[in-house]
């Protein structure tokens, strides 16, 4: 029911995850990032958010998102019904789909990365996911979403859309957290929007002077 994308910028330190779903509310079901651990994305027909959670638990550790992704998944017995993304610090990521999610599922790890998702029109809207935010320009998120976009346009959920939401932790920016929550005709459009928004004038000015990983103690100047 969802397509999620997880990703490391290697030029800034970033890391970032952008999800969409035909129904409500994918960024707080979906996403979880820590600096200092790593990106996660837990969905599936019956996704577990402690799956999310735990599994940064486990990579904050030092383990890597592999071994990380199988401790966190094995014990459970509702597995079969849940799909798991994570990308550690090192920009090292796995993924994990049970087999009674809807079809069609799909999963690929690529250098610094990893797109996965389930209910899809098809695997390929995976395979772009990936391709699109490798061969994307611009800004870390810019090409997150991008890569969105390209993946509804190759099939996306197959319901459609109801929600988006991008994610992006930075050593020296306060979390840039967006979220789209219900939008009947294009979440992405919407996100894309408010990313604009949040992303320039006043309202950007004043996230580049409150405390981040780098300067806790900053305020405003």
């Amino acid at each position: 029911m969802t397509f999620s994308l997880l990703a490391k910028d290697s030029d800034t330190g970033a890391i970032g995850g952008a999800a969409a779903t035909g129904s409500l509310c994918v960024g707080g079901w979906v996403l979880r990032g820590r600096l200092g651990a790593g990106m996660s994305a837990s969905q599936g027909a019956a996704p577990s958010t402690f799956w999310g959670e735990d599994v940064l638990d486990a990579m904050g550790e030092g383990i890597d998102a592999g071994t990380a992704v199988t401790r966190v998944t094995g014990p459970d017995k509702g597995r079969d019904w849940r799909q798991l993304s994570a990308l550690d610090m090192a920009g090292r990521a796995a993924a994990f789909t049970g087999i009674r999610n809807t079809p069609e599922m799909h999963s690929r790890i690529f250098d610094g990365g990893v797109a996965a998702g389930n209910m899809l029109a098809s695997k390929e809207v995976v395979e772009v996911l990936a391709d699109a935010f490798q061969g994307a320009a611009g800004s870390f998120d810019k090409r997150l979403l991008s890569a969105l976009r390209a993946a509804e346009r190759a099939g996306s959920d197959m319901r459609g859309l109801y929600s988006a939401a991008l994610l992006v932790l930075r050593p020296d920016h306060a979390p840039l957290t967006l979220r789209i929550d219900l939008h009947d005709s294009d979440p992405i459009g919407a996100l894309e929007i408010l990313h604009g928004r949040a992303t320039v004038g006043d309202y950007a000015e004043w996230a580049r002077q409150v405390p981040c990983p780098k300067d806790p103690t900053r305020v405003l100047s």
